[in-house]
């Protein structure tokens, strides 16, 4: 036996209940549980919990996990694996062109990148990149509005038969190639540009290869609850799998509304639908600032929004929208600046306005033009009593959605799944503790269909996390969200320590990890 942890609190993963056993690890797989004897080397874990590694089910890392090898921000949190290429945009499958659009897109999620070597076009180079080694494993879903973007451009139009048989192929491509679904950001150029039925056709790729889909639907404001109704009827009629990101009921609109979106789930998972979500627990949002303009703003890609800005008169179109229509960028409500809260900015010559709440449409024009729409927001419109109880439903699994970029981002980047354990299990207990390390990893690894990672189980993986249920907490706060979690001193990858004494190891166990065929468990 490699690895002997003696006198763990075993929380396996399932929700049952917790109990005190040795664990032991071999060649990067739980190899015994029990009492066990002496192994290669011992590790005392009394007073210690002992749960599978969390799985961020929405996170913004694709270009982090390459740039940046101690990637304490998730690593200290106990996550093992994080799945990427959310919201529709990302970087593979891409031709050169629209690398450079997106790229200039989401420079506010992970920045230009102008210190990571894009030497991959398509799905299958962008994991092997991964497999050259990184700090925790990763899988991918194929970004549609990437796809969109490579076969129609940013134009908001509907596809050709021909251009709806090339979009259809490159996501057929990507899942071929190792993606566990598609993901689609609704709010977002030029993915929202695709109607009901072009998603469709390409969900019905996706079911073909036993993925899911993973949608940021139309609204989660004014029309939150039609939004989501469209994707689990659009799920349904492709026979998909669903995943809801980061599924909330945000806005005065939708205060005291969960219990209704959850009403909406119980009928379809009665009705035989194979749906999950995922949620962060935290009240704010966060994006980039240019994700709230009208989906019109958008049309041509960055550089003709720019030109938009920096003409009076489209300009004071967008501001109409936002500020009396609701558009639909900012989910349909009108913009109330009070609850935007600048979190990051590319050029450094507009670092005041980090941590500020704008004041108004002057001020966010200008700062979009003159930091050429990289500056990323919080905005301030969630529900406490929504994210709670959102988290209880059995459905549920945990995504931090964190935006690592930043001079304040938001404090879910370091904190999302410690808060879990610490605000809502031990000082709210709004979950038990083994029911939270279900939601946080053995339902999100039955989501993604891996057969031998989510649980402490013989024969499965040693991605393991051990924590202090009675210390763990988040350090980050809104105030401060770089501080990194406490009482969680030792987290497993394949075996190997990659937090070990509360100190991040140089162990790079991270690779990706790719769809293959499922047998259930």
């Amino acid at each position: 036996m490699d690895l002997v942890i003696r006198g763990a609190r075993v929380v396996d993963g399932t929700g049952g209940p917790s109990y005190l056993a040795d664990v032991g690890v071999h060649e990067g797989r739980v190899a015994a549980i029990g009492r066990l004897g002496a192994g290669r080397e011992t590790l005392d874990a009394h007073g210690l919990a002992l749960a599978p590694g969390f799985v961020d089910m929405h996170a913004h890392s694709d270009l982090a996990l390459l740039r940046d090898p101690d990637h304490g921000a998730k690593v200290a949190q106990g996550v093992t694996l994080e799945v990427l290429g959310q919201d529709g945009l990302s970087y593979a499958p891409v031709d050169d062109r629209t690398r450079a659009e997106v790229r200039a897109a989401i420079a506010g999620w992970n920045g230009p990148g102008d210190d990571v070597d894009f030497d991959w076009h398509d799905v299958g180079g962008y994991l092997d990149r991964l497999d050259g080694g990184v700090a925790v494993n990763a899988a991918y879903l194929v970004p549609q509005g990437t796809v969109r973007a490579t076969v129609l451009g940013w134009d908001d139009r509907p596809a050709t038969p021909a251009e709806l048989d090339r979009m259809r192929a490159l996501v057929a491509d990507g899942l071929a190639q190792g993606a566990v679904g598609m993901s689609s950001g609704l709010t977002y150029t030029p993915g929202m540009y695709a109607s009901g039925a072009e998603l469709a056709e390409l969900c019905a790729v996706v079911a073909s290869y036993g993925g899911y889909y993973c949608p940021h639907h139309r609204s989660y404001g004014r029309g939150a609850l039609a939004a989501y109704a469209e994707m689990v009827e659009l799920a349904r009629g492709a026979g998909c799998a669903l995943h809801l990101a980061h599924a909330t009921m945000n806005f005065d609109e939708n205060e005291g509304r969960a219990g209704e979106l959850l009403d909406l789930l119980d009928a379809a998972l009665a009705d035989g639908c194979d749906v999950t979500l995922d949620s962060y627990p935290y009240t704010a949002g966060c994006t980039t600032l240019v994700a709230l303009l009208p989906s019109r703003a958008g049309a041509g890609g960055p550089e003709a929004v720019l030109a938009r800005l920096a003409d009076d008169a489209e300009a004071e179109r967008i501001r109409y929208a936002l500020e009396v229509e609701g558009a639909d960028g900012c989910h349909g409500v009108p913009v109330d600046w009070s609850t935007i809260e600048v979190s990051g900015v590319g050029d450094p010559a507009f670092d005041a306005y980090v941590g500020t709440r704008l004041t108004g449409w002057d001020a966010a024009r200008r700062l979009l033009l003159g930091d050429r729409l990289r500056p990323t927001i919080l905005q301030h419109v969630g529900h406490e009593e929504n994210v709670r109880a959102i988290m209880r439903h059995p459905a549920h699994t945990g995504g931090s959605d964190g935006i690592l970029r930043g001079a304040k981002p938001h404090p879910r980047a370091y904190g999302t799944f410690p808060h879990y354990l610490g605000r809502y299990v031990r000082e709210l207990g709004v979950l038990t503790l083994e029911e939270c390390v279900a939601h946080l990893a053995g339902r999100p690894a039955a989501r993604l269909r891996l057969p031998d990672r989510g649980l402490v189980r013989v024969g499965y993986r040693a991605d393991l996390v051990l924590f202090d249920p009675d210390t763990v907490a988040a350090g980050s706060t809104y105030a401060r969200p770089r501080v990194l979690p406490t009482g969680i001193p030792y987290v497993l990858i394949d075996g190997r320590f990659v937090m070990r004494d509360d100190r991040r190891t140089d162990v790079l166990a991270g690779r990706s990890v790719r769809r293959t065929p499922y047998s259930g468990r």
